[in-house]
């Protein structure tokens, strides 16, 4: 089951949100609330502790928790599409905002990859899906993307196509600014690891589509 994860960071609506999968439930960890009205959903449930979500005003149940917890927002409304049945989470406003949660948010998005879930996470113009060993991608992005991969561990026998500088099982160190900025030529963009864990990105402007194929189970 698919799940969209309203979350608090920047939404920029282009087209290519156009092509995501339609969610069977919609979950709004505090102020993500504010991003429903213009991706035209009603959210199912909305949770957190509601310190940024003032002048927010949604018709949905509220989840209430404590300022002084030890999970994020996101993470509370991910347990929530998770006892609901979600498979596939799609978090949307995943960019901006406050560096740590962003990065927790990134870096939580591979665990939960890890733990058998399929997961993307957007902003409308940039866009992340984790890359973990014997599970490849293949995107399906426009020519002249900026595609990054992000090396969340040291990396073994890298693989890269559909880009300007492809790579042929490459290592490459954690944090290696090596794999940042490439650029898709048009062809389907592949990407697989023998070892470690990644975070494959994109960003562009005035592009109008965006599609996964060959989805992870899930």
């Amino acid at each position: 089951m698919i799940a969209w994860i309203l979350v608090g960071g920047r939404l920029t609506l282009t087209p290519a949100l156009l092509t995501l999968p339609r969610p069977a439930l919609v979950v709004a960890a505090d102020g993500g609330a504010r991003h429903a009205a213009g991706l035209h959903v009603k959210v199912d449930a909305w949770v957190g502790d509601f310190d940024s979500s003032d002048g927010v005003t949604l018709d949905a149940p509220r989840e209430v928790h404590p300022t002084a917890k030890n999970e994020t927002d996101a993470e509370l409304a991910v347990r929530v599409a998770l006892k609901r049945g979600a498979t596939r989470l799609i978090f949307l406003g995943a960019f901006g905002g406050r560096f740590d949660h962003a990065a927790a948010l990134l870096l939580g998005g591979v665990r939960l990859a890890r733990e058998g879930l399929g997961v993307t996470l957007s902003s409308g113009d940039e866009w992340a899906w984790p890359l973990l060993p014997d599970s490849p991608l293949s995107l399906k992005l426009p020519p002249g993307i900026t595609l990054s991969v992000v090396a969340c561990s040291d990396l073994r026998g890298l693989r890269l196509g559909g880009v300007r500088w492809p790579l042929h099982g490459a290592d490459v160190p954690l944090g290696s600014g090596w794999t940042v900025s490439n650029e898709t030529n048009g062809e389907a963009v592949s990407a697989s690891l023998r070892e470690g864990y990644a975070l494959v990105t994109a960003l562009w402007q005035d592009q109008d589509s965006v599609k996964r194929s060959n989805e992870r189970p899930g």
